[in-house]
């Protein structure tokens, strides 16, 4: 996951939907299903689903009250933590 993405991701949200980058994940993930994908592009595809829903997630803190800085930093930290173990 890249910050500067999910950051970027968060600020679409905000000046638009979260619906729209709902639908993307739904057509992406669809994507994953064509068999004649490499590894490296669903490498790719992966990664830019893991990014939407990781700005999805800092969008819902920030709903919560959450400022948007901390919700950012509390997401990766919480990211980080869990690839440690």
């Amino acid at each position: 996951m890249k910050l500067p993405l999910i950051k970027h991701l968060t600020q679409f949200i905000e000046e638009n939907d979260e619906d729209f980058v709902i639908e993307t994940i739904e057509t992406l993930e669809s994507l994953t299903e064509v068999p004649s994908l490499k590894d490296e592009e669903l490498d790719v595809i992966g990664e830019l689903i893991s990014n939407m829903y990781g700005a999805i997630e800092v969008n819902k803190m920030v709903k919560d009250g959450t400022p948007k800085k901390e919700a950012l930093n509390s997401f990766m930290k919480r990211v980080l933590g869990s690839i440690d173990k």
